[in-house]
Order: structure tokens, then sequence, then C-alpha cells
């Protein structure tokens, strides 16, 4: 259940399609907040050189899924947290309140993105949601895991090796 910046359904055939033609597609991507990018310059340099300043929602080469959702919705929660946060600040230049304020474009078009692919999910029989649901909670899980050298305790130096 993967969609684009615009919340239109892709790989809605994703059963016909052969495993080569996934495994073609994902590499040339690079994961974002909220999905993955598929960008050439940002892919190649592992997602960090995006050329358009990180604006994902607003870029066609953006994509998300459904196990994203919660994160689209806090992502829309901050994002009229700032706004208000921002009318009500009195410390801030008008240039520097238009700069830092979330669009009406962008909100409306998180909100949009959000209702397509709850509505989407909802089309779905009671069986494939379930399917769907532990696939999300699976994908979800694997996303929270940081994978990392263990590290060993140094001991400090004693700063006062004249006390006992």
């Amino acid at each position: 259940m993967q969609f684009d910046r615009h919340g239109r359904r892709i790989w809605r055939d994703a059963q016909t399609l052969l495993d080569s033609e996934h495994t073609r597609r994902g590499v040339g991507e690079v994961a974002v907040p909220f999905g993955v990018c598929a960008e050439a310059s940002n892919a190649a340099v592992g997602g960090t050189a995006c050329p358009y300043r990180f604006r994902c929602t607003g870029c066609d080469h953006f994509r998300t899924d459904i196990s994203y959702l919660p994160d689209l919705r806090a992502h829309l929660d901050d994002l009229l947290r700032s706004r208000e946060r921002l009318f009500a600040t009195t410390d801030l230049d008008d240039w520097a309140r238009a700069e830092a304020m979330p669009s009406e474009q962008e909100v409306t078009r998180i909100r949009r993105l959000i209702a397509n692919v709850e509505a989407d999910r909802d089309q779905v029989t009671d069986s494939q949601r379930a399917d769907v649901d532990q696939a999300v909670a699976l994908l979800r899980r694997h996303r929270t895991v940081t994978l990392g050298m263990p590290s060993v305790r140094r001991t400090l130096p004693d700063l006062r090796p004249h006390l006992p």
C-alpha cells in the first residue's frame, strides 16, 4: 500500500510484478522522513543532498506507504502546533515569522495525503486489513531498531589520588 505525494495509490497490481522489478525499482531509493525518495542525486549520496531542501511532500520523487501513517499524523500535528506558536509570538520580525511559518499548501497536502491513505486502507476486507496491520507493525518495529557497534565502558581517571 504505497502512495505518491498526491495520495494516489501506486503498485496497485504489485502481485503481478516480478520480484526483479521490485528490486530494480528499489535500487535508486533512499529513506527519508515519512517515506522514500527516488531523486537520483539525493539517493546517490544516501539522502543527504536533497536539491529541494527536503520538501518531500511537495516533490514527485517522494513515495510513502501506510506504515508511515502515524508519522504523517504526528508531522501534521507538529506543523499545526508550530503555526499556532508562531501566530502567538511577538519576538519575531514579520519576515522571520513568514520564513518559519508552515505554509497552508503544506498543511493541506499532508491532510490530503493522510485522508487518501486512510480511505484506501478502509477499502480492504477485514482479513486483508489484519494482514496489512501485521505488516505495518513489523515494518515499524524494524524501523526503530538502531544497529551499532557495542561500546566498552571507559574507566575515568582518578582525579584525587591522594584520598583513600
